[in-house]
């Protein structure tokens, strides 16, 4: 399993950054996220979807300014940030866990959930 995340970049406070993040993943059945991590803190949940119905869940820093989705023919997480603050400066890690149509969603706010993970891509949001 390969997780390739890009799209972060250098924006000023306010605007909009598009994240993906490709998946060269098997068929079964999961979930991807979206993390973020500044030095010294520990990775901070942003947001995770269940990939066979697009049900999301969004951590309290992101809800509202933030959009979780897939594209399935590309096997794509794709977040878009809006409204972005300079608190949102962070390198950002998609991750992959296998998950069950059962499962609930707030089992993927938590980083030890996930046995997949990207290399990281940076936001930089300047005021």
């Amino acid at each position: 399993v390969q997780l390739q995340a890009s799209g972060g970049g250098l924006v000023q406070a306010g605007g909009s950054l598009r994240l993906s993040c490709v998946a060269s993943i098997g068929t079964f059945s999961r979930a991807m996220g979206w993390f973020r991590q500044t030095p010294g803190k520990e990775r901070e949940f942003v947001a995770a979807l269940r990939w066979s119905s697009g049900s999301a869940v969004y951590g309290n820093s992101v809800k509202g300014r933030s959009t979780i989705s897939r594209d399935n023919a590309k096997n794509t997480v794709i977040l878009q940030m809006d409204s972005l603050k300079p608190d949102d400066t962070a390198v950002y890690y998609c991750a992959a866990t296998p998950f069950s149509i059962t499962e609930s969603l707030a089992t993927l706010t938590a980083p030890t959930r996930y046995g997949y993970w990207g290399q990281g891509t940076q936001v930089t949001v300047s005021s």
